[in-house]
């Protein structure tokens, strides 16, 4: 029975321990986020301390050694000592789930994805369970992809499946809600971008910080739905996603660079669209005289099929007549007068002028790395889809339009169609940074 109270009591002392680490932020402000990684090897080291004290009785015992090695795990690197206490635990104990998953995490820390699938499949077996089902959801979508693009698809759809699974054996967890929403952002990726998955992400993440502190305390959170943001071109919530993230993990290029990156990338479009290119005006000006309308190509047959599905030529229109949002039953053209292929970029843009020297940007998504276009090309955007961005973060703002395009196959170039090759593969392109 002492021996039962003691284990009880090691096992609290751990679970503790991760308290302080997940629910840092409830006792401590953001400023001292720079303090905390060095504040929870502080505290694993007196918990450590304290299990040692414990270590002649049971040092044998499986549930003493599940504890070490869970108090080790607490840290974001690897351990070799947690990996032996965990090791020794499951094979003393191999029906212990929580062995086995925090073995799993351990090689995940190390690098060895197979073996930590093994161990979640491994505690699926003992017990259905929302951290074997999220961690195995998680290794899915790391593990490097199938050569085959149907299997890789299967893999990612799998992955989402587990999360949901995970999520419902306890819908009050918000680690839970915010794997799932990753796993729907791999599959956003994969799968052709379809715009509801984009939605189900948004909810999910949403969720995880409705029901959880803990979560929207969470940088990888506010990463990942920044990186969704971007490729929406919200740009002022992606810039506000990667700052959050940099704040709440100090030591994290990444967030800053991509915030970084951003606001560099809404300079130059804007500097480049307000002196269009630095094109002289001479130049400009015999650009724009061979614009015509037999530009438009295959535009002009009453047997075009637009990208909405409808079906007869389109009218030729300047870009100042355009509309918010989806424009049926036209065409933009005009000349390019810069491209930007940026660092960190989710789309190729490039900024082209019409007949009335009107200078507009616009975004391409999906394009293979061979694709551009160049200074002078004429350029035909069917049935274009005009956004206006009206970014506002911390001193800097920016207000202008833009004309999305979600392929490079949509678009006619000096009259021709463009080849298949010019798209990419989408889901090498974007994955969710950490989780």
């Amino acid at each position: 029975c002492k021996k039962a109270k003691t284990m009880f009591l090691s096992q609290e002392l751990v679970d503790d321990l991760y308290s302080f680490r997940d629910r840092y932020f409830e006792t401590h402000g953001v400023e001292d986020a720079g303090r905390k990684q060095n504040d929870v090897a502080q505290e694993m080291a007196k918990t450590l301390k304290r299990l040692e004290e414990k270590e002649d009785l049971y040092k044998h015992s499986a549930q003493f050694l599940l504890q070490r090695g869970r108090c080790l795990n607490v840290a974001p690197g690897f351990s070799q000592t947690a990996e032996e206490c965990l090791s020794r635990a499951v094979k003393l104990e191999p029906g212990l789930v929580e062995g086995w998953n925090t073995l799993g995490e351990q090689y995940w820390k190390k690098g060895d994805l197979t073996a930590a699938k093994t161990c979640f499949t491994g505690a699926l077996q003992q017990s259905k369970n929302k951290v074997s089902l999220r961690s195995l959801s998680m290794v899915l979508r790391q593990l490097p992809p199938e050569e085959d693009a149907q299997e890789q698809s299967k893999r990612i759809l799998e992955s989402v499946e587990l999360a949901r699974q995970a999520v419902q054996l306890d819908v009050t967890d918000g680690t839970s809600w915010y794997i799932l929403g990753n796993a729907y952002i791999s599959m956003f990726f994969t799968s052709g971008q379809n715009p509801q998955l984009s939605q189900q992400a948004l909810s999910a993440y949403a969720q995880a910080e409705k029901i959880d502190k803990a979560s929207s305390m969470n940088p990888d959170l506010h990463f990942n739905r920044a990186t969704l943001f971007q490729y929406e071109e919200m740009h002022s919530s992606a810039l506000d996603g990667y700052s959050r993230a940099a704040a709440l993990d100090p030591g994290w290029e990444d967030a800053r660079e991509r915030e970084k990156q951003l606001l560099n990338y809404l300079d130059q479009v804007t500097m480049l669209m307000e002196n269009k290119g630095k094109v002289k005006a001479r130049r400009l000006r015999n650009m724009l005289s061979s614009l015509s309308t037999s530009a438009l190509g295959p535009c002009s047959s009453p047997q075009f099929r637009s990208p909405s599905g409808r079906v007869g030529s389109l009218e030729p229109c300047s870009l100042s007549s355009l509309t918010h949002g989806h424009n049926g039953g036209v065409a933009a053209l005009g000349k390019v007068v810069f491209s930007l292929a940026s660092a960190g970029r989710m789309a190729f843009t490039f900024g082209m002028v019409d007949r009335d020297e009107t200078c507009c940007v616009v975004m391409v998504y999906n394009t293979a790395d061979s694709w551009g276009v160049l200074i002078g090309d004429t350029v035909v955007i069917p049935e274009p889809q005009v956004k206006r961005h009206s970014v506002t973060h911390k001193d800097k703002s920016y207000d202008f339009r833009s004309i999305r395009v979600d392929s490079p196959l949509l678009l006619i170039v000096n009259g021709k169609r463009q080849v298949m090759k010019s798209q990419s593969a989408a889901f090498v392109t974007y994955k969710p940074q950490s989780e």
